[in-house]
């Protein structure tokens, strides 16, 4: 997978469609992301020790990594990611400016 953890993506379509986030953890074999405060669902929960009240609690879950896009650290724009060998290391770099993430 071509995001890794702690890229800074924005949502392409669905849901949450222009909202922007960074990645928390990376889901390999399922191809999904799960990014902080994106794609909440609420979840109910019965009392216990924690939560005496239980409730309604919303909960992140992965979304696929189709419907998101990396911002480029450099131009600030959505990009897709190629890659380059530089000095015999294989490195990600932006299609758009051509510089290295």
């Amino acid at each position: 997978m071509k995001i890794k953890k702690g890229d800074k993506i924005k949502v392409v379509y669905g849901k949450d469609k222009g909202r922007e986030g960074s990645v928390d953890n990376v889901y390999t074999r399922s191809n999904k992301l799960l990014i902080q405060g994106i794609n909440l669902y609420k979840k109910h929960i019965k009392k216990n020790e924690k939560m005496p009240q239980g409730g309604v609690v919303e909960v992140p879950r992965p979304i696929e990594a189709a419907k998101v896009m990396l911002i480029c650290p450099k131009c600030k724009k959505t990009t897709r990611i190629g890659y380059a060998i530089v000095k015999d290391r294989k490195v990600r770099i932006c299609k758009k400016c051509k510089s290295k993430i």
